[in-house]
């Protein structure tokens, strides 16, 4: 790979955007696809690549008589926590093992310290503060812990807005209920409101902190992979 080609592939992954790049296997012809041009041959390569995309696969494609090797390069998963309770522990824990990259957010600082959650990003701020500054992308999943409407629901005004795949908030069906009305005084529509995973996590029958984590991530992998079919 070119020296140019691996900065502008890092300088993309940076700014946390989705790298397509195709290689002409005879020639070692190389091109950034951007998805939104006109160019002819661009075209033929998105419209052929169709099914690695979806499935955010790299590998070979043939248009007429040559072969292209789509390389594809996405930012990494990352789930934001907000709320640092006993749930966010073992949450932080798996998501990471699981190649997330974890946040968590709480402006309680004896809450979110390092020592509850060693290695893990804390940003001891206001939830909605937090998020309109995080970027929130398609590859960002959000829960909300605390319980508490005054940080659940300044997170899910952000969430809400955003294009995170996933969004889930811990509490039962009338907590839930409950919060969806505050949602509607607060002037969201049905269609965002609907985007909540509310109770947060698959009906596995959960009760400790650990089983409740596995049922939150485990819903969260389940949108994240069914949403492409």
């Amino acid at each position: 790979m070119k020296d140019k080609t691996l900065e502008i592939i890092l300088s993309k992954k940076n700014h946390r955007e989705r790298v397509i790049l195709a290689t002409e296997m005879i020639t070692g012809k190389q091109i950034f696809i951007d998805e939104k041009s006109n160019d002819k041959l661009v075209k033929s390569i998105l419209n052929e690549s169709i099914e690695l995309l979806k499935n955010d696969k790299s590998g070979l494609i043939k248009i007429n008589d040559s072969s292209w090797f789509i390389n594809l390069s996405l930012p990494p998963l990352r789930l934001v926590i907000v709320g640092a309770v006993h749930i966010a522990q073992p949450l932080a824990k798996i998501a990471a093992t699981t190649g997330y990259e974890v946040t968590i957010i709480d402006p309680r600082a004896s809450f979110a310290t390092d020592k509850r959650f060693p290695n893990i990003k804390i940003i001891n701020d206001w939830p909605e503060e937090a998020l309109l500054n995080f970027n929130i992308d398609n590859r960002t999943a959000i829960v909300t812990l605390t319980h508490d409407p005054k940080l659940d629901d300044a997170a899910l005004n952000a969430a809400l807005l955003s294009n995170a795949f996933y969004i889930g908030s811990l509490g039962s069906k009338k907590t839930h209920n409950a919060r969806i009305q505050r949602l509607k005084r607060a002037k969201h529509n049905k269609k965002n409101i609907d985007k909540i995973h509310g109770p947060v996590g698959l009906s596995i029958g959960a009760k400790s902190p650990e089983e409740i984590a596995i049922s939150i991530i485990s819903e969260i992998v389940k949108t994240l992979r069914y949403n492409k079919r």
